[in-house]
């Protein structure tokens, strides 16, 4: 008799998922400069295959920094772009709001729920965390 046993994969803390942008380029006008733009954010920007769709991998402040940075150029072609990546940034998972809550020591709720839109819940498990787990 044969068994198996399968064991769930275990992703490092740094674990930064990909966001996918469906149909990158047929969407925005000037793409090389977009593209530029954020590469230069120090994102990685990847095509799937030979498909139309792309991915992008980012850290939060590199996210943030490319949606600033999109804003600022008013390109309007750009804005769902804008859009798309502001809903991702609404998605982040509790290991990278400890992350981001670890990297500015006595953040306070107000600031974490303005800087990542998590829930006030979602803050206070992020701070307590932080402050009763030495």
């Amino acid at each position: 008799m044969l068994v198996f046993i399968f064991k769930p994969m275990k992703t490092s803390k740094n674990h930064i998922p990909y966001i996918s942008l469906p149909s990158f380029l047929r969407r925005v006008l000037k793409s090389s400069a977009l593209k530029k733009l954020i590469l230069e954010q120090g994102c990685e920007l990847n095509r799937i295959g030979r498909s139309r769709h792309w991915q992008l991998r980012a850290s939060f402040e590199q996210l943030e920094a490319t949606i600033s940075a999109i804003e600022a150029n008013e390109e309007p072609s750009w804005q769902w772009l804008v859009a798309h990546l502001s809903k991702q940034r609404r998605d982040i998972d509790f290991d990278n709001l400890i992350s981001i809550a670890e990297k500015k020591p006595g953040i306070t709720l107000s600031e974490l729920m303005l800087r990542t839109d998590c829930t006030i819940a979602q803050a206070r498990k992020v701070i307590d965390k932080i402050e009763f787990d030495d």
